[in-house]
């Protein structure tokens, strides 16, 4: 018997990543790790994160996972993005645990977008 390793979620935000691509002039947050690249760019106005997008080279998992991400947080105040929870991804996407560092990998890069935007909301 073979078993679909992606569930309906990841299906839908592989095929049709509505925030893929880059905010000009944004903030950025980047990180690779085990093979993995990700950039999230984000537009601010104020505290409020009014554009998210993403760049993803890794499996389905991670290119669903940001996507998800990107959903999650945009429209949002940007000290949100410290409520990135992995487990709650991982629940989500059903992420097999042996994919752990993928997610952890968002996780990096979710948390150095955040210090972008600080960095930008500061000066």
């Amino acid at each position: 018997m073979i078993v679909d390793p992606y569930n309906s979620r990841v299906r839908e935000y592989f095929t049709n990543p509505m925030h893929c691509g880059d905010v000009a002039g944004g903030a950025i947050g980047y990180f690779e790790d085990q093979g993995i690249r990700l950039r999230l760019s984000a537009a601010i106005d104020g505290d409020t994160i009014t554009r998210l997008r993403f760049h993803a080279w890794g499996c389905p998992h991670t290119i669903a996972a940001a996507e998800a991400t990107c959903r999650r947080f945009e429209g949002g105040a940007a000290a949100e993005l410290e409520d990135f929870e992995t487990g709650q991804i991982m629940k989500d996407l059903a992420v097999p645990i042996e994919k752990t560092g993928r997610i952890l990998v968002l996780e990096d890069t979710v948390r150095s977008l955040g210090q972008a935007i600080r960095d930008l909301t500061d000066t």
